[in-house]
């Protein structure tokens, strides 16, 4: 026989409505009370079924997370956090893919969000970073939290979690540097993504702060993807004066120009080093396995559900200052070395 709410209350010696905070995470139940409920849950092994909850109460138990990612890898991390904080607090999550660049997309959101009764949204890019989906969801009072690339909080901008891509890229860029590489090139990812632009930045001030010159020959516009790679690095090997060094905007690019090198029998790293960023599958899939800054996008996701739920939560408020920052952090691999190092 199944396992009912009323079984719970029975067994925790509390009302049906306390089990039911309990279960909704409302701030003003006492820790005690919480104890003996979720006790109760795991000794009769009772799970809450979230869509029927949804049928019987004016509150949703249903979150959704929207994307336009060619980047597979990306997507089933984004994914896998977000159930992760889901699982936790009882929630369902709805997975939509579509076209950002579509002329109805604003109103497709809208339609998503009402037709699913859903209780918010976590937005990555380029959905976090058009000003016109944020404001279509505030005029229709629905919670939504934002990933997008940047190191400062913005009072205009609440309930964000940051990816600091300029601070990593800057450590990237003086990782090549410190091997004594100064002709180096940059790979860009979509120029719609603030990420494209961010980590160009920080590239840009690490070698601004070592004196060296910015080559325009040497920023090559692109997409986040393989063939990207292997075009760009195609065009930046035919140069007359090559690059010894390749930075790409993301690890898909970089083993695109790893491929077009290979094909140029170009040896990695002796004559040509090669970085990539967000430490996904492809930075482990190459040979040699590429430097990379390790993007952690479960936890990321994770920590955006996370602050989704306590806003949607009763009583919960936006604050500027719940803006968590995560910077991705170097990690030095085979496909890195000392400019010259070709014996």
């Amino acid at each position: 026989m199944k396992v009912t709410i009323h079984d719970v209350a029975a067994k925790a010696g509390v009302s049906i409505k306390t089990v039911s905070r309990v279960m909704n995470n409302e701030p003003s139940v006492k820790q005690a009370t919480i104890d003996k409920v979720n006790q109760a849950m795991q000794e009769l092994h009772y799970q809450p079924n979230a869509a029927a909850r949804n049928l019987a109460s004016t509150k949703s138990y249903s979150i959704g997370y929207i994307y336009d990612n060619p980047n597979a890898y990306y997507v089933i991390d984004m994914q896998r956090g977000l159930l992760d904080a889901c699982r936790k607090h009882g929630y369902e999550l709805l997975i939509h893919p579509t076209n950002a660049k579509s002329s109805g997309i604003v109103q497709e959101v809208i339609d998503l969000v009402q037709h699913s009764r859903l209780a918010g949204l976590v937005l990555t890019p380029p959905f976090s970073e058009m000003p016109e989906i944020a404001e279509a969801l505030s005029s229709i009072n629905v919670d939504f939290v934002r990933i997008i690339s940047g190191s400062t909080p913005s009072p205009k901008q609440t309930n964000c979690v940051l990816v600091d891509d300029f601070t990593a890229a800057f450590k990237i860029t003086n990782h090549l540097l410190e091997l004594g590489h100064s002709q180096i090139a940059f790979l860009c990812g979509d120029e719609e993504h603030s990420s494209s632009g961010e980590r160009l930045a920080g590239f840009k001030a690490a070698l601004t702060k070592r004196g060296i010159e910015t080559n325009s020959k040497f920023i090559v516009p692109g997409s986040y993807s393989f063939e990207s790679g292997v075009k760009g690095a195609t065009q930046l090997l035919a140069l007359p004066n090559k690059p010894t060094a390749i930075f790409a905007c993301n690890d898909e690019i970089a083993a695109g120009a790893l491929f077009s090198a290979r094909l140029q029998h170009i040896e990695i790293p002796q004559q040509l080093s090669i970085v990539g960023f967000e430490n996904s599958p492809f930075s482990r899939q190459t040979w040699p396995p590429l430097t990379t800054a390790h993007q952690p996008n479960s936890t990321i996701a994770q920590s955006a559900a996370e602050l989704l739920f306590k806003h949607t939560r009763p009583g919960g408020q936006s604050h500027t200052e719940d803006q968590p920052v995560f910077i991705p952090e170097l990690l030095v691999r085979e496909s890195t070395a000392p400019v010259g190092s070709e014996s």
